[in-house]
């Protein structure tokens, strides 16, 4: 993909949750516009829309209304089947709270995108012990979720998303579990991500982390309110 296509082209997003008869507005119109290797960081208080704005990028939750192309696709025309085959091929995401599977093994967890992508299992199995190599953890590759730490649940979900080197990877608070040491280790390895390509888009409250993003634009009560929604 070509570096002045947008990978992501959302104008107008609005999302709302309700709770009985009321209604709770998480994303107020929102216009954002990223190109293809572009590294752009959200930040904004907790309750700010921004990890609304990463799952509804993602295909994991639906606009109310509001238009939204990512990497070509037209997300909300789309079926959950389609919405779930383009995250397999286009979409790399950590998830905050990590969402792995905790009866299956740190190197399962980390190839079953792979698997699921059609990738025989030698290189998916090759390819997942490379990146927890790279993240320091290959010794807890036969551990499950519930025998890691945060920190290195963290780093398990963090390979999980690169293991397919995704043209676009989704970060909610990637550094939010680790110490400061691990925070920039896994902050050098999606900067080496980035100059492969991959587009990246990163949730943070750090503006240490934020400072490692080419463009930084700040959120508040579902507005983006500073920061260019618009790549240059």
């Amino acid at each position: 993909m070509s570096s002045t296509e947008l990978v992501v082209d959302a104008r107008g997003l609005t999302k709302a949750y309700r709770d009985g008869e009321i209604r709770y507005p998480a994303l107020r119109g929102v216009d954002l516009q990223v190109r293809a290797g572009e590294f752009v960081a959200l930040m904004g208080p907790s309750g700010s829309g921004k990890s609304t704005l990463l799952h509804v990028i993602a295909g994991l939750d639906r606009p109310d209304g509001g238009q939204l192309r990512v990497a070509g696709h037209d997300l909300p025309s789309m079926d959950e089947t389609a919405l779930a085959l383009f995250r397999r091929r286009c979409v790399g995401i950590v998830f905050q709270y990590f969402n792995l599977l905790h009866h299956l093994d740190a190197l399962t967890n980390v190839m079953l995108p792979a698997l699921l992508a059609g990738t025989p299992p030698g290189v998916a199995r090759a390819r997942a012990l490379a990146l927890l190599e790279t993240l320091d953890i290959a010794s807890l590759a036969a551990k499950r979720p519930p025998q890691l730490s945060g920190g290195e649940r963290q780093r398990v979900a963090i390979a999980r998303a690169l293991i397919n080197e995704p043209m676009l990877l989704l970060a909610d608070e990637p550094t939010g579990s680790v110490d400061r040491g691990a925070a920039e280790h896994i902050l050098d390895l999606l900067a080496a991500a980035n100059a492969r390509g991959q587009t990246i888009v990163l949730v943070t409250h750090d503006p240490a982390v934020a400072g490692h993003a080419r463009r930084v634009l700040h959120l508040r009560n579902g507005q983006i309110v500073a920061g260019a929604a618009a790549p240059a």
